[in-house]
């Protein structure tokens, strides 16, 4: 099976430089150029699951519609929970938190961002998720930044301290092998 991870389309200006994990918020005017294309572009699928979030959800319609293909939500692949940072800008969260915002990348095993999940947390649901996913020949999964991030790391036996290597760009697809 082939699994298509897709990042969704950059979002609304007014979030850039904000923490916005959870959040769930609309694209940018790139976002909505970048979007046709990747429905226009877009190699055939047999199955599209998304996080939920209007991000991926809409993108996610747009290319089912486009290739008749059933849609379906599946909430193991939204982005972190960031807890009390969600939309915050990340310069007030270096403020008050310091270097101890560098957890989520030196201790994601245990370091809670803001309270919200640590890096353990989104492994362990997007590792399900994946197990999760339906048996056809290729999945699309239109996801966020961290989930496909992990997932990557994880597949490759990497540490998760470096998942920050394995984030893809908005509107990047990434496949990936996945045996039955």
């Amino acid at each position: 099976m082939n699994v298509l991870l897709l990042r969704h389309p950059p979002v609304a200006a007014a979030w850039k430089g904000r923490c916005y994990g959870r959040s769930d918020m609309g694209w940018s005017r790139a976002g909505w150029a970048m979007a046709r294309r990747i429905v226009g572009g877009m190699a055939p699928v047999d199955a599209i699951v998304h996080s939920g979030a209007i991000r991926t959800r809409r993108l996610a319609g747009w290319i089912g519609a486009a290739q008749g293909v059933g849609v379906t939500a599946d909430p193991r692949w939204l982005e972190r929970d960031f807890g009390a940072w969600e939309g915050r800008s990340w310069d007030a969260i270096w403020r008050d938190s310091g270097a101890a915002m560098d957890g989520m990348m030196i201790a994601p095993e245990t370091y809670r961002p803001g309270g919200g999940e640590t890096g353990r947390d989104v492994a362990d649901r997007v590792r399900a998720a994946w197990d999760a996913l339906p048996d056809v020949a290729r999945v699309l999964v239109v996801a966020h930044g961290g989930p496909i991030a992990t997932l990557r790391a994880l597949r490759a036996r990497a540490p998760l301290t470096r998942a920050v290597d394995f984030i893809p760009a908005c509107g990047e697809v990434v496949t990936l092998q996945r045996c039955q």
